[in-house]
């Protein structure tokens, strides 16, 4: 996920850091709870997985520039299930901060903006998935609607955080309007394709006994609430 450099400049990016300092506590605050439950070392080995899983889907997977932004396959819905809010979220957040320090430096002032855009829409995930999801059904069991609902969610929120900042950072222009609908458009793909993945990580999982109660992966991918 990387905002177009130059979208926001200005005394306005500082709003950037503003929400990203506020995405990062709320991610810390996961972060301390998950860790009183399920120990450092759980969530440690959580993080660098999901870490070394987003730099992965940034840097190999497919991502084309569209309209303010680029469309790629993030697989948010699926970090969260495999590894929990927590995790997910500082491995969002490390993964676009490793493949800016070292490979698109060009990046690094946005990175406050494409943190907010990935992070926030995860936190409502979590909220939904709360919502959503019976605490007798571990995650193994959701059905498509399910699956189909979190991803949509997520997805949602980034091309929502993305719109945002579009108008924000360069107003309602027929231009920048049609420059977001086009990035709207393309992510339509996305919110295709990443229930299919999230159902097909699931039953890997759920085909794997003794995986839920693996530290490295969320309790509650194969165990009840």
């Amino acid at each position: 996920m990387h905002i177009e450099p130059g979208l926001v400049d200005g005394a306005k990016i500082v709003l950037s850091y503003a929400t990203a300092a506020a995405a990062g506590i709320h991610a810390l605050k996961l972060g301390v709870s998950t860790i009183v439950k399920r120990g450092l070392v759980s969530f440690a080995g959580r993080t660098a997985l999901a870490t070394t899983l987003v730099f992965s889907f940034f840097e190999l997977l497919p991502h084309y520039p569209v309209g303010v932004s680029e469309v790629h396959l993030i697989l948010g819905s699926t970090l969260f299930l495999l590894f929990g809010a927590a995790p997910a979220a500082f491995g969002l957040a490390l993964g676009l901060l490793i493949q800016g320090l070292f490979f698109a430096s060009f990046d690094l002032p946005q990175y406050g903006m494409n943190m907010t855009t990935l992070l926030v829409p995860l936190f409502a995930v979590s909220a939904l998935a709360d919502r959503l999801i019976a605490p007798s059904t571990p995650y193994v069991d959701l059905k498509y609607r399910q699956a189909l609902a979190i991803s949509t969610a997520y997805q949602a929120g980034i091309v929502a955080w993305v719109a945002f900042w579009a108008f924000y950072g360069q107003g309602f222009s027929i231009e920048n309007l049609a420059a977001v609908g086009s990035f709207g458009a393309a992510y339509m793909l996305v919110i295709a394709i990443e229930p299919l993945a999230d159902l097909a990580v699931l039953a890997a999982a759920k085909s794997l006994r003794g995986i839920g109660r693996s530290p490295l992966l969320e309790t509650r991918l194969i165990q009840a609430a």
